[in-house]
C-alpha cells in the first residue's frame, strides 16, 4: 500500500489496519474545507472506508456543513432531533434497555435509496472505557468468498425490513409503516467500481426467491464469513472524535460494554444512491 503521507498536502492519513480504516490528522473540521482539503478527505474516505478524526470542536450547523459537502443530507425514518431533523442523537445511559448499533449492520438498508455515509461525532465517552465502535470492510468480505459462493449469490437479492428493527426490536411505536426495499445482495460501489456483500444481520430479512430454510442458511454463512477479525479495525472514542463512514461497502457494531455509563452525540447521515 503507498504511504498516503507522502501523497497528501494539506492532511496527514495514518491506516489503523491494513484492511480498514484511518486517521486523519491537520484539518479542523469546524471550518469551511479548501477543495483540496476536500478532494484528500474524499480520497482518504474510498481508500479506507472510514476515516478517523480527533480533537474536534463543532456547532450543530458546523456538523451538518460538514456532511453537505459530501451530499444532501438524509432524515432518519424514526429518529430525529428536535429542531434538527438532520441530526440523530446517539446516547445511552443507566436507562437504556439497548444501544443503538449493537447489532452488526448498515445504515437504514430498509430504505429504497440506503445512505451514503454517516457522520458521528461523539461528545460525551463512558468515564471508565468502552463503547468502542467496530468496522468491517464488505469489499473483502465479498473478495474471499469461493467462487462458486461469488457465482451463487451474484445476481440474488435480498428484502431488508426497517419493522424488524424499529417496532420488534426496539419497541418504537410507528406512526406510518416502516421502510421496507429489496436490493442486490452483492452491490456495485457507485465511486470505486467494487463490489461489496451489502446484507446484515440487523435489517436484511431473507433472500427473494428462497426457501426460509435456504435463506437462513446462506444468510448465517455470509455473516459469519463477513465478521471475521481479518477484515475488521476497531475505533477507541476518545471525546470530541468523529468517525466517518461509507455506508455502501461496510458493517459497523457499536459495543455496548459500558452500562451504566453515558455515551452521547450526534450523527449526521449523508443521502446515498439506489444500490446496484
Amino acid at each position: 500500500m503507498p504511504d498516503d503521507r507522502m501523497e497528501c498536502r494539506t492532511i496527514e492519513v495514518k491506516p489503523l489496519t491494513p484492511t480498514i480504516g484511518a486517521e486523519i490528522f491537520g484539518v479542523d473540521l469546524g471550518q469551511p474545507l479548501t477543495g483540496q482539503q476536500f478532494d484528500e478527505i474524499h480520497a482518504a474516505l474510498m481508500r479506507h472506508l472510514v476515516i478517523f478524526f480527533r480533537d474536534q470542536h463543532l456547532t450543530i450547523e458546523q456538523h451538518k456543513a460538514f456532511g453537505r459537502r459530501f451530499g444532501e443530507l438524509d432524515i432518519h425514518p424514526t429518529t430525529q432531533m428536535a429542531g434538527h431533523p438532520e441530526i440523530i442523537e446517539i446516547k445511552a445511559d443507566e436507562h437504556s434497555k439497548y444501544v443503538a448499533g449493537e447489532v452488526w449492520h448498515s445504515d437504514v438498508t430498509c430504505n429504497p435509496v440506503p445512505p451514503m455515509g454517516s457522520i458521528l461525532y461523539l461528545h460525551k465517552i463512558p468515564d471508565n472505557g468502552g463503547g468502542d465502535t467496530l468496522f468491517i470492510n464488505m469489499y473483502r468480505a465479498y473478495e474471499t468468498l469461493s467462487d462458486p459462493v461469488r457465482r451463487l449469490i451474484d445476481g440474488l437479492t435480498a428484502v431488508h425490513d426497517g419493522d424488524q428493527v424499529y417496532r420488534i426490536r426496539q419497541g418504537k411505536t410507528l406512526t406510518t409503516p416502516a421502510p421496507r426495499a429489496e436490493h442486490p445482495v452483492v452491490r456495485t460501489h457507485p465511486v470505486t467500481g467494487r463490489k461489496a456483500l451489502f446484507v446484515n444481520r440487523n435489517f436484511t430479512s431473507h433472500i427473494a426467491g428462497m426457501s426460509r430454510l435456504e435463506s437462513d442458511a446462506l444468510l448465517d454463512m455470509l455473516y459469519r464469513h463477513s465478521e471475521q477479525d481479518e477484515f475488521k479495525c476497531r475505533f477507541k472514542w476518545q471525546p470530541n472524535s468523529i468517525a466517518f463512514w461509507d455506508n455502501r461497502c461496510t458493517m459497523h457494531l457499536a459495543m455496548w460494554d459500558y452500562y451504566p455509563q453515558k455515551r452521547y452525540g450526534h450523527r449526521v447521515t449523508v443521502a446515498g444512491t439506489k444500490p446496484c
